[in-house]
């Protein structure tokens, strides 16, 4: 077997390997906030979009509901409500696999547990919202760099929707959200993976290149 072909072999799997133990240690480090770490991060993100124009001027937004240790969205949710903004949840497509719907919520919504147990709506085909209707996406991460490089959880769901809006004429424009104990100094990337052009945490505003 030709040496260079080895050489990118093993580059490839120590490279996914890093990947692996970089998720699992920003895990633990987000998951050990406290309460009122959490809280508190909360209410500095709902400060910060307040006034960040990409949320002043949009009228359709996507976000997340948190889960296990991720920046807490409830309370920004509710001032978007509260501000005539149309909000969307993500769901799992049923029929492609790997990708992701969005889905129009309010506090009347019906909610189901998906099989990750993240509580999503309940799939009604009038409630979709396609991408290139959408002002905002704000998406999770687990990890990412001041190059605006993500690490996501692993399934590739975001990566096929960014993916998805790069391909738009007039893309939604994308915001990461995280806590500032997730930044690391640098992601080992794979080609699939779609830097962000800017990352929110509840201290800083990251513009990337």
């Amino acid at each position: 077997m030709p040496q260079n072909y080895l050489s990118e072999s093993s580059h490839k799997s120590n490279r996914q390997i890093d990947r692996k133990s970089l998720r699992a240690e920003i895990k633990l480090r987000r998951e050990s906030l406290s309460t009122l770490q959490q809280q508190q991060a909360e209410q500095q993100l709902v400060k910060k979009l307040s006034q960040h124009s990409a949320v002043t001027e949009a009228k359709h937004i996507a976000i997340y509901l948190s889960h296990k240790g991720e920046l807490q969205t409830q309370a920004f949710i509710q001032w978007c409500l509260q501000h005539q903004k149309h909000i969307y949840l993500p769901v799992i497509h049923p029929f492609c696999p790997g990708h992701l719907l969005f889905l129009r919520y309010n506090q009347d919504t019906e909610m189901v547990a998906n099989h990750y147990g993240i509580l999503e709506p309940k799939l009604k085909v009038k409630n979709v919202k396609p991408l290139p209707e959408l002002d905002l996406i704000l998406t999770p991460l687990v990890a990412f760099d001041d190059k605006g490089n993500r690490l996501g959880m692993g399934g590739g769901f975001y990566d096929r929707t960014l993916a998805a809006c790069e391909q738009l004429p007039q893309a939604p424009k994308v915001i990461g959200l995280a806590h500032d104990c997730q930044q690391v100094e640098s992601i080992p990337t794979e080609s699939w993976d779609i830097p962000l052009s800017e990352i929110i945490t509840p201290s800083q505003r990251f513009i990337c290149n």
